[in-house]
C-alpha cells in the first residue's frame, strides 16, 4: 500500500530537499526558431575535467552535484558510454551550455543534464540547445524523451519544458544531503535554500561566506 504523506514534514539536519516533475514528450514537435549564430556543440568524452568545469559553472546556483561526487573512473564509464552523448554548446571560444542525452534504455532517451551557465541565460541559447536535444533524441530512433526538474531548478525551467512541448506525468520528493555541508559546493552556492544546522566545525566558514546566516546564537537571543 502505497504511504499517504500530507502536511509538512521535518528533514533530518544538514539535508536538502526539492519537489521533482517529470516530464515526457512521445513525439517531436515543430521546433521553433532559434536566432543564434555560431555555436557549435562538443563532445565531452574523456574529458572528465572540462565536463566538471562546466556541469560545476551550469548548476551550482541550482545545486547540481551528482556528478561532482563521483570518481574519474565512475564519471568516465558514463561520457565514453557509446549511448550517451555528453556535448558542451560552445561559442565565442567558451562553453557556455551542457547537453547530455542518455540512450541506455532501449527505444528511450532521458535528458540527463541540460542547462547554462548564468551569464547565458535570456539570450536565446535555451532554444538552440533544446532544438538540438529534439533533434538527436527523435533521431535515434526513440520512442519517448523524458527529463525531470525540480523546485531548485532555475524557476523558469519548468515552464520552458511546458512550452518545448514535454507534458508532465509524475511528481516526487526528493532528500539529499546538503552538498555544501559536504564540501562539493561552496557555501555561498544558492543562497535561495541556504545551509541550515552545520556542524559545529562549519559555521564559522558559514559565517564567512554568507554575512546574512545567523550562526550560533548569543547567550541574550542575538546573533553572532
Amino acid at each position: 500500500m502505497t504511504r499517504r504523506l500530507n502536511g509538512y514534514t521535518d528533514l533530518p539536519a544538514g539535508t536538502i530537499a526539492a519537489v521533482v516533475t517529470y516530464l515526457e514528450m512521445r513525439a517531436a514537435p515543430p521546433l521553433a526558431a532559434a536566432q543564434r549564430e555560431g555555436w557549435s556543440l562538443a563532445p565531452l568524452s574523456g574529458e572528465p575535467g572540462r565536463y566538471r568545469e562546466l556541469f560545476r559553472r551550469v548548476g551550482e546556483p541550482w545545486l547540481w552535484f551528482s556528478r561532482l561526487a563521483m570518481s574519474d573512473a565512475a564519471l568516465l564509464r558514463i561520457l565514453d558510454d557509446p549511448h550517451v552523448q555528453a556535448l558542451a554548446l560552445h561559442a565565442n571560444g567558451r562553453d557556455i551550455g551542457l547537453l547530455e542525452l542518455d540512450f541506455r534504455r532501449r527505444w528511450e532517451c532521458e535528458l540527463a543534464f541540460f542547462g547554462l551557465v548564468p551569464e547565458a541565460i535570456g539570450q536565446g541559447w535555451a532554444r538552440v540547445l533544446m532544438n538540438e536535444a529534439v533533434r538527436r533524441s527523435f533521431a535515434a530512433p526513440i520512442g519517448r524523451l523524458w527529463v525531470h526538474t525540480c523546485s531548485l531548478d532555475h524557476p523558469r525551467a519548468l515552464g520552458f519544458y511546458l512550452r518545448s512541448g514535454f507534458k508532465p506525468y509524475k511528481r516526487a520528493v526528493e532528500i539529499a544531503d546538503d552538498p555544501r555541508l559536504k564540501g562539493y559546493l561552496p557555501l555561498a552556492a544558492a543562497p535561495q535554500m541556504p545551509p541550515l544546522a552545520p556542524p559545529r566545525e562549519q559555521r564559522t566558514r558559514l559565517r564567512a561566506a554568507l554575512p546574512g546566516w545567523p550562526g550560533r546564537r548569543r547567550k541574550d537571543g542575538g546573533a553572532t
